[in-house]
């Protein structure tokens, strides 16, 4: 027997069997809390060192090692529970289950969940801090659209010394 996909709503939902039995299409319970969306989500595994930045237009959960910038402005960002981030993170929302140390900007949410742990300065508008779970910086809470109005001006300030540089 074959597998197949059948498109309902948006998402996709895989059907059938195959040898092996029904196809699983959700992690077991062992694994990270994923993003609930019918959307593509990379998975970044915990033998996985990365060292530079991290852009891209989909949900990533990160299970390994990653060192610089994780940029997903659109996307839902996953620290699972054995990933480390040491980099600065702009993503529309952040659940932190791993470690991360530099400082977050999610424009929607974040979540730090119990075994969570965050060393760096949090500006996100909505925010939900388990027990058990360690945030050391400061937090902002400012509305999504002065967290974009502060992200512009903080790009064009950037910009603005290498063009007179020029």
């Amino acid at each position: 027997m074959g597998v197949w996909k059948t498109r309902t709503s948006g998402s996709e939902i895989q059907q059938g069997a195959g040898p092996a039995g029904p196809a699983e299409t959700s992690p077991g319970p062992a694994g990270p809390a994923a993003p609930e969306r019918g959307v593509n989500v990379a998975n970044i595994g915990k033998s996985i060192t990365i060292r530079g930045d991290v852009s891209g237009e989909e949900d990533l959960i990160i299970e390994g090692r990653v060192e610089g910038r994780v940029e997903l402005a659109n996307h839902h960002l996953t620290v699972g529970p054995n990933g480390h981030i040491e980099a600065e993170i702009v993503a529309k929302e952040v659940t932190i289950i791993g470690r991360v140390s530099g400082n977050v900007t999610a424009t929607e949410r974040t979540e730090i969940q119990e075994s969570g742990r965050l060393d760096g300065d949090l500006l996100s508008p909505r925010l939900l801090v388990q027990e058990g779970a360690q945030v050391n910086g400061s937090v902002t809470m400012k509305s999504p659209t002065a967290i974009s109005s502060a992200k512009t001006t903080q790009q064009a300030e950037l910009q603005a010394p290498s063009e007179q540089a020029g």
